[in-house]
């Protein structure tokens, strides 16, 4: 029987994460390279994309690519295995971590349901949801070559229950159907994809609470109080979620949701 240790190492095996620069990715990314994995470092933004990339290959003495690609770009998408291919040359863990969320800027989407318009609405189905599957439908044959195929993908609390407006009340924030929608289709999909993809490849899903990001301070004291354990979430609440479902620790779970909430969805 293999040691704690020995199931958390990913030594020899390399993971993909998309939105990889962003403040969740980047936290994924660093936390497989401590255990050793090579990281690709998919991300729209170049420069961020090689710092981070860069950053990770000096802190942990592990290979990193970073790949800059638009993922509301097909094409793109489904030339990421033939660069992977290349180098590193195998592909053993994908995140698809990249998403609009509700402070992203974008025309129609955190407002009122009446101002919300269709093409944030599409545009956010394309990045959140069909992203990820044309990414995993392109990588899958390497993940099944891996021996290790566990892809993560991350979704929301907002992706399983109905949001509390009362939270937003007299401030600017908003809500976004599309999130709720594209996150809630992530669910279904790493089910879907969990059956299909078995038994070489496991999919599973993380489903974050609400992340601190600077909010207001009453839509922080309202959150607090919403949420038993009284605060909102951090980068690091995180990192024993990936370790888990990225590496040999969880070699017989899949097509599960782990819910890191603070205990927002047992009300």
């Amino acid at each position: 029987m293999r040691s704690l240790k020995e199931l958390m190492d990913l030594k020899g095996r390399t993971a993909l994460v998309t939105g990889g620069a962003g403040c969740i990715g980047r936290m994924f990314c660093e936390t497989l390279a401590e255990l050793g994995a090579d990281i690709v470092v998919l991300d729209l933004d170049p420069g961020a994309c090689e710092d981070t990339a860069r950053g990770i290959q000096h802190s942990y003495g592990v290979q990193a690519l970073p790949l800059t690609i638009n993922l509301a770009d097909e094409d793109a998408l489904r030339s990421v295995p033939d660069r992977i291919s290349s180098e590193p040359g195998r592909l053993d863990i994908l995140i698809n971590c990249a998403a609009y969320v509700g402070m992203s800027r974008l025309d129609g989407w955190a407002c009122p349901f009446q101002e919300q318009k269709s093409a944030a609405w599409r545009e956010a189905i394309e990045v959140n949801l069909t992203a990820a599957f044309i990414l995993t439908q392109a990588c899958a044959d390497l993940l099944r070559a891996s021996g290790h195929g566990s892809v993560v993908n991350i979704s929301s609390i907002y992706g399983m229950v109905g949001p509390d407006m009362r939270l937003y009340d007299g401030l600017s924030m908003g809500n976004p159907a599309a999130y709720a929608a594209s996150k809630g289709g992530l669910l279904q999909l790493t089910r879907w994809l969990a059956a299909v993809l078995a038994p070489e490849v496991r999919v599973n899903t993380i489903s974050p609470g609400g992340l601190w990001r600077n909010q207001p301070e009453t839509f922080r004291e309202r959150y607090n109080q919403r949420t038993p354990l009284r605060r909102m979430a951090t980068e690091e609440d995180l990192k024993g979620a990936i370790a888990y479902l990225a590496s040999d620790l969880s070699g017989y779970v899949t097509g599960h949701n782990l819910v890191v909430d603070g205990g927002w969805t047992v009300w």
